[in-house]
């Protein structure tokens, strides 16, 4: 008897030897959240005292979190296209809103999803994850980008009722738009006479959206991926897939339109809401808007104008505006973790949770009045910030900070060094190899680890053109204690982010931090590549018949100006 409980006790060792082996042989399955909009409004991360976000809170505290990460573009697009190729906007020259898959170097580079089915996983994603044309992109694909709910007049969506003129009217439907979801019967149209419905959708389609009621609605978009998410996992949970996988989950909120739920809002009491802390002037030392204008003035800059028509809906009353506007921030934020809360919630109540890596984070931050700024878009600590936490089963700290600057360009290439899987990226030579660096050794030692990463964090800025040298734009540098920015007209600006957390004090100006410039110039030029200079244009056949025609009779050129027009051409020839 006691031999065969021996043999028996042997047996059931080596059985659990085997399934421990196996459960730590199998591939890991990756959920990559992303939020739209998202600064630094999330429990542990400390921007804003009074958010309610106990599902992100949980999630940092059973992973990492990392305290200065930053976006490579604060905009959607350009954004979404670097960190889910895992290409900086300066090595691709995606800077702007083109298709990414319009950009030869992107064209000819594996974005993550695609690269994780290539590798056998199977690749699921549902709500906005690329800015535009990734559907493709996916083996499963749930729903389309909704930036809705919307406010409608009967011929066009508009900005909520509630919102005062003129902010409802400069910025409407999008970023003119905030307050609750609310029953709109009897709510009629000032300019059209038409009774107000809403509508729900994005730039390509849209429906009509029911609410009667807190109880009796449509789910929103955000709502439904996470249903889609949630249904997914669960099938998973129950060996519906034989392979691992890949899961992106895009959620809209906390982006302009700030409408969710009446009950998010009753979270945030107005009179209670808490500003953030601004020095009045403090924009007067930044030069942000000497590259959106000649006139370098503030009126043609997105972020200032929509500062500016906030207050002035409200009489001028500065910090009602911003209390309105920050309470359907916060709601939004709220919205987004209910969400994010049943994910969680799926995947640690099964056998995924010791096999699936989570990664949440935002495509960039947002300013909510400091500098004078409301919007995304800048090189400040508010649009280029964003939350980041990666829980890696085995491998990372639960509820470590890392204050060590890294970038969203360093997630893809920590995915493969989490999956084990090979690091060339590329469909062929016209492609780029990932620009970033795996953030794993962090994860395992939070204090430095053997990061292999740069000191600072290295930041574009969107601004329209239709062609973009990559030495011709600004960036910023956010080292551990320092921000630099430079900007593509000469303009700099420095803070001392150690002393100086709110980058209120610009010492670009100041002589004693030359040296230091200096330094920090060096390194953003190291970091750039050669200058990329629009090619020149081929002449057509017309135009080599001009010049030849100018060199046999230079007297063709009327007014001497070194340049033969067709007209000049035109009058020589007696035309």
């Amino acid at each position: 008897m006691k031999l065969l409980i021996f043999v028996v006790g042997l047996w059931a060792v080596e059985a659990w030897a085997v399934a421990t082996r196996d459960a730590n042989d199998q591939p890991l399955n990756v959920v990559l959240i992303v939020c739209d909009d998202l600064n630094d409004y999330v429990g542990p991360f400390g921007g804003h005292p009074q958010v309610i976000t106990p599902h992100m809170d949980r999630l940092a505290a059973s992973g990492v979190w990392f305290s200065q990460a930053h976006c490579t573009i604060p905009i959607c697009n350009p954004s979404r296209a670097s960190f889910m190729t895992g290409i900086y906007p300066h090595t691709s020259q995606c800077f702007g809103f083109e298709n990414w898959d319009d950009v030869e170097v992107l064209q000819h580079s594996r974005t993550m999803m695609d690269y994780f089915r290539n590798q056998g996983y199977h690749v699921l994603g549902t709500g906005k994850l690329m800015h535009n044309r990734d559907e493709g992109e996916w083996s499963e694909y749930g729903y389309a980008s909704d930036y809705g709910p919307f406010a409608y007049n009967g011929k066009k969506t508009v900005a909520h009722p509630d919102v005062p003129s003129p902010y409802r009217d400069e910025f409407g439907a999008i970023d003119g738009s905030y307050g609750p979801l609310m029953k709109l019967e009897g709510r009629v149209c000032e300019q059209t006479g038409n009774p107000f419905t809403w509508r729900t959708g994005n730039w390509s389609k849209q429906r009509a959206y029911r609410y009667e009621s807190e109880t009796d609605r449509d789910r929103t978009g955000d709502e439904l991926n996470g249903d889609w998410a949630v249904d997914r996992l669960r099938s998973f949970a129950k060996g519906s897939m034989d392979k691992p996988f890949f899961m992106g989950v895009g959620f809209l909120r906390p982006h302009t339109p700030l409408i969710v739920p009446q009950k998010y809002f009753d979270m945030y009491p107005l009179d209670e809401v808490e500003l953030p802390v601004i020095l009045e002037g403090d924009v007067e030392d930044t030069f942000k808007h000497t590259v959106r204008s000649k006139e370098d003035d503030r009126s043609s800059d997105r972020g200032a104008k929509m500062h500016d028509l906030l207050i002035e809906a409200y009489g001028g009353d500065r910090e009602l505006a911003l209390k309105k506007f920050i309470q359907a921030y916060l709601a939004s934020v709220t919205s987004v973790d209910d969400q994010i809360g049943r994910i969680l919630d799926e995947i640690d109540r099964s056998p995924l949770r010791s096999n699936t890596v989570i990664v949440f984070t935002s495509d960039h931050g947002w300013g909510n009045g400091e500098k004078a700024y409301v919007y995304k878009n800048s090189l400040w600590q508010e649009s280029t910030r964003v939350p980041l936490v990666i829980r890696a089963p085995g491998m990372s700290q639960k509820g470590h900070e890392v204050d060590v600057p890294v970038s969203l360009i360093d997630i893809y290439p920590t995915l493969l060094d989490l999956c084990a899987l090979p690091t060339n990226t590329m469909k062929n030579q016209r492609g780029r190899p990932l620009d970033g660096v795996s953030m794993v050794p962090l994860l395992d030692n939070p204090k430095r680890g053997d990061w292999a990463g740069p000191d600072a964090a290295l930041t574009a800025l969107y601004k329209w053109s239709d062609y973009y040298d990559p030495r011709e734009q600004s960036y910023a540098l956010r080292y551990k204690d320092w921000r630099y920015i430079q900007y593509q007209n000469g303009n700099e600006e420095l803070y001392h982010t150690k002393k100086d957390p709110h980058e209120w004090h610009n010492l670009a100006m100041n002589p004693a931090y030359a040296d230091r410039l200096e330094q920090f110039r060096e390194d953003l030029d190291a970091r750039l590549p050669p200058a990329k200079p629009r090619p020149v244009p081929k002449k057509s056949s017309a135009e080599a018949w001009k010049d030849a025609y100018f060199k046999k009779f230079p007297a063709a050129d009327a007014n001497e100006d070194g340049v033969l027009t067709w007209a000049e051409y035109k009058k020589h020839r007696g035309e």
